[in-house]
C-alpha cells in the first residue's frame, strides 16, 4: 500500500492545496517470474490548486517536491502534471507549462507558471494528476508514504 498526502507552503503569492490523499493499491503478483505493472496514475484532478499572484505585471511559479512521510524508497518515482487551466476571470492572465509529467524530487522543481498583465491573476481548481513509477519486485515489500509540497514564488 502506498499513501501520498498533500501539503502546501506559502510565499509572497498565495497557494491553496485541495483534493484527496492518493492511496495506490498495488495488486498482488500471482504467478512466479512476473513483475508489477510498474506505473500507476491518480485521477486527473487528484489535487486542486488555487493560486494568486500580485497586481500589475505580477508572476509566479508553482514548484513541487516530496518529503518521506516517514518512509519512502528512492526506487519509487513520483511525477506530477497539470491536466487543465482551472478557472479564472482574468482575461489578460496566462498559465503555462506543466502539462507533461515532471519528476518530483526532494528539492523543488518548477511545475507551471502564472502571469498577470494588468490585474490580480487568480486561478482556482487547477487540476493536478500524479503518477507513480518504479514499482517492482526489487523494491522491498512495505508501506511507503510521502508528502507532496507545493510552493508558489516569484519567477
Amino acid at each position: 500500500m502506498l499513501s501520498i498526502s498533500l501539503s502546501q507552503a506559502k510565499a509572497q503569492r498565495t497557494l491553496t492545496v485541495g483534493g484527496n490523499n492518493w492511496t495506490v493499491t498495488i495488486p498482488s503478483i500471482t504467478e512466479a517470474g512476473t513483475n508489477y505493472a510498474g506505473t500507476y496514475e491518480s485521477a486527473a484532478n487528484q489535487i486542486l490548486l488555487t493560486a494568486s499572484v500580485p497586481l500589475l505585471l505580477g508572476s509566479g511559479k508553482v514548484s513541487v517536491h516530496y518529503e518521506a512521510n516517514p518512509t519512502w524508497n528512492s526506487s519509487l518515482i513520483l511525477n506530477a502534471r497539470r491536466t487543465g487551466d482551472g478557472t479564472t476571470v482574468c482575461v489578460l492572465c496566462s498559465i503555462s507549462g506543466g502539462t507533461t509529467y515532471q519528476p518530483i524530487g526532494l528539492t523543488d522543481v518548477e511545475l507551471f507558471r502564472i502571469v498577470a498583465i494588468a490585474t490580480l491573476a487568480s486561478y482556482s481548481n487547477i487540476p493536478i494528476q500524479l503518477q507513480l513509477s518504479g514499482v517492482s519486485v526489487t523494491v522491498p515489500a512495505a508501506t511507503y508514504n510521502s508528502r507532496i509540497v507545493f510552493t508558489i514564488s516569484e519567477i
